[in-house]
């Protein structure tokens, strides 16, 4: 499956456009990763853009979410890899991440939301203006973004073998890079 196959398929079964821009911050920071980690990039890029496709379909049942969603991609052929990744993403079903690109995903998810609410606390709500010593910050202020899972982003050193520093810079300038599409 190419991107814009799987744009057409997101577009399919997420109507909303906050979650659609998620999913488009999760793909941008599961590209850079790859490029750090020199892995298949397309590969990385696709389980980034589509971990989510089911979040619509079990917004009111989320023990459901990521398992529907690894049905949906394995139903439309793609790789092992992915679709475990994306099964593996949702924390509340315990299953450890086995692959690289499951570890990325597992972690890269909730930090493209602390980086983003980082963002629209700023004068001029722009993730240009935004630095990673920012981001650190906002890490360690619990009240901030609560729904980024710091137990989750924290395991970026265990998992990936990034301080938090390095992943969370990496992962702000994989989103400055696509701050249009974004609209930040």
């Amino acid at each position: 499956m190419n991107r814009i196959q799987a744009l057409e398929l997101l577009e399919s079964y997420l109507k909303n456009k906050n979650l659609f821009k998620h999913c488009l911050a999760v793909e941008a920071i599961m590209v850079a990763l790859a490029n750090h980690f020199n892995k298949n990039v397309d590969d990385w890029a696709l389980a980034g853009l589509l971990h989510d496709i089911d979040y619509e379909q079990t917004a009111d049942d989320p023990k459901r979410h990521s398992l529907i969603g690894a049905d949906i991609l394995k139903e439309n052929n793609l790789s092992d890899e992915i679709v475990a990744a994306v099964k593996t993403h949702n924390e509340m079903h315990g299953i450890k991440p086995e692959s690289l690109m499951a570890k990325a995903l597992f972690v890269c998810d909730p930090i493209s939301g602390l980086i983003i609410a980082a963002a629209l606390v700023l004068p001029s709500k722009k993730l240009n203006d935004l630095e990673t010593n920012s981001i650190v910050k906002r890490f360690k202020e619990k009240s901030f973004a609560r729904g980024a899972n710091r137990d989750i982003i924290d395991q970026c050193e265990e998992l990936l073998g990034l301080s938090l520093e390095e992943f969370s810079e990496i992962s702000l300038k994989a989103l400055q890079g696509i701050s249009n599409d974004l609209g930040l």
